[in-house]
């Protein structure tokens, strides 16, 4: 069994949206659909981390949902900036219940295991956040991540982290949410959020107090899943 990430899959089937429009995109859902299904085998997990579905409600994200459900392997998905239909943990759990999306887990304090590797995660926020608007969400999301992290920790369980905003980006570091992983002693951290040849050069994609820290923007990846191990 192995494990895979990538973010900002960015789906409208059941909206009128497509990202075929930027430059790169062209076919991206069958391109995601052929490289997935080489790459990945039905017992394999791989972690979505945000940005899914520019669905606006949750029962609107149905068309893509289904499409994700499809493909091969578990999948375990956390919120993006773009994810709006987001919303209660138990709401989506009922929702994914209800439609049989029988391969989709919510990552939302909490934390799944495969093969003693705890998948943990949040959504992030800015990584120069400044106002105070900002500031109470990224405490909020720091909270979110400790909740995911600490328990993982507590079972005796190492864990990874995935986020959806790079918590370095261009040489701005986000305090809040590094003081955690080095808490916790991370060693890896997968964030998305990141598009375009320019943005992804100032993406900070290597070892930084001792964790590695990967981009797995679908577009910078090729659209192809990254093995995490």
């Amino acid at each position: 069994m192995a494990v895979y990430a990538i973010a900002d899959l960015h789906l409208s089937f059941g909206t009128d949206k497509p990202m075929d429009v930027f430059g790169g995109w062209s076919n991206y859902t069958e391109r995601i659909e052929k490289n997935w299904q080489h790459l990945v085998a039905p017992d394999d997990t791989v972690v979505i981390a945000g940005d899914i579905s520019w669905a606006m409600k949750l029962e609107d994200t149905e068309r893509d949902f289904d499409f994700i459900n499809r493909l091969n392997g578990s999948k375990i998905i956390l919120k993006g900036n773009h994810d709006y239909w987001w919303t209660t943990k138990s709401k989506m759990d009922k929702y994914i219940a209800e439609k049989g999306f029988d391969t989709l887990s919510i990552l939302h304090n909490n934390y799944y295991v495969r093969d003693g590797i705890a998948l943990c995660g949040s959504r992030g926020w800015f990584y120069d956040a400044e106002t105070d608007a900002d500031m109470l969400i990224l405490k909020r999301e720091a909270g979110r991540l400790r909740a995911s992290i600490e328990p993982a920790v507590r079972d005796g369980c190492d864990p990874i982290v995935f986020l959806h905003y790079p918590p370095i980006y261009n040489n701005t570091e986000c305090a809040e949410i590094l003081d955690i992983l080095r808490k916790f002693n991370i060693k890896k951290c997968f964030y998305g959020h990141i598009h375009g040849g320019n943005a992804a050069k100032r993406a900070f994609i290597g070892e930084r107090y001792g964790i590695q820290f990967r981009l797995i923007a679908c577009d910078y990846l090729g659209f192809t899943p990254l093995s995490v191990f």
